[in-house]
């Protein structure tokens, strides 16, 4: 029986990338002669990125797409097209071009080997990229390693083709707070590592500023990590050991000089820094508390307001 690839493609306002993406994704997979489908998933697009998306299905049977009602995020569209991925092979990547189609066939026959479930990409150069974003994303892959159980390489991007038992047991991992990274590190599976050097984006702006990828490594550390709950405990200790000790000068200096400890500029440091440290602790227990909160909620990851899949996989069955 053939194999077949299945694309998922998350978008969002990508209407100047997306013909880019299409004609050189679409060549590649062409060349390597193996049936596939391309799943484009418009997360609540607020440009003409549907209306691209609507007009390659209707000239390409080998198109389909989703459509959400809002902007629920790139980890509920790569989730919902894990979902609704039938296929031998799955691949998740961006439309930007920053993960290139051209890897795709070097991919799929290290897969075929059978030595791996997973091929995975990583950039090795980030040319292009700034100075600092760079310095703290290599610090972010050094501490997510060392406290947590989720083996994230330096560089690690989304785009990689796994097989459909690896798909699987993603979907398992139904939680409503997804950081897919941690996520393909922790269920393990025999994964192969392909680098390349970092590539600009075909068109368009990038959708992550600082502060988004600020707290995207913020989610990660708290979904795979109970460390900085751990730190906090030992803040607590740590100030109540010191507490005890403070309080024991105190009370030495007054029975043998009957000299208190004086001045007010003193007292309102010590005051400042130890609220400091109870509020950053109460931050800390906050992120988690908020985290199980929104699970038990048990909302649903994204909404769909329109979709072809059921349509287009009806059509290819019945040419079956």
């Amino acid at each position: 029986m053939d194999k077949k690839i299945v694309i998922i493609v998350p978008c969002y306002n990508e209407e100047a990338v997306l013909p880019l993406f299409y004609k050189e994704i679409s060549a590649i997979l062409n060349k390597i002669s193996i049936k596939y489908e391309i799943i484009f998933i418009n997360d609540g697009s607020s440009d003409n990125t549907l209306q691209i998306i609507k007009k390659l299905t209707s000239y390409d049977e080998n198109v389909s797409y989703i459509s959400f009602s809002r902007n629920f995020g790139k980890e509920a569209a790569m989730y919902a097209g894990f979902c609704n991925a039938i296929g031998d092979y799955v691949a998740v990547m961006d439309a930007d071009m920053q993960d290139p189609p051209t890897l795709l066939p070097e991919m799929l026959i290290l897969i075929e080997s059978g030595q791996y479930d997973s091929v995975a990409t990583r950039r090795i150069s980030r040319e292009g990229e700034p100075p600092i974003r760079s310095y703290f994303a290599r610090c972010f892959y050094q501490i997510i390693n060392k406290i947590s159980d989720a083996d994230i390489v330096d560089g690690a991007r989304d785009f990689r083709l796994m097989k459909k038992e690896m798909v699987d047991a993603i979907i398992k991992m139904n939680e409503y707070n997804r950081f897919s990274k941690g996520i393909f590190g922790w269920i393990g599976f025999r994964t192969y590592w392909l680098p390349y050097k970092n590539i600009q984006r075909a068109a368009g702006k990038t959708k992550w500023n600082f502060g988004k990828l600020f707290k995207y490594a913020i989610d990660g550390i708290i979904n795979f990590s109970n460390t900085p709950l751990n730190i906090a405990s030992w803040f607590g200790i740590l100030m109540t050991i010191i507490s005890f000790i403070i309080l024991g000068i105190i009370i030495i200096r007054k029975l043998i000089w009957s000299d208190p400890v004086a001045g007010w500029t003193s007292t309102i440091c010590v005051i400042i820094f130890i609220g400091g440290i109870q509020l950053l602790c109460l931050g800390i227990m906050g992120q988690y508390i908020a985290k199980t909160y929104m699970e038990t909620k048990h909302r649903p990851h994204y909404i769909i307001s329109e979709s072809n899949i059921s349509i287009h996989r009806q059509k290819i069955d019945n040419q079956l």
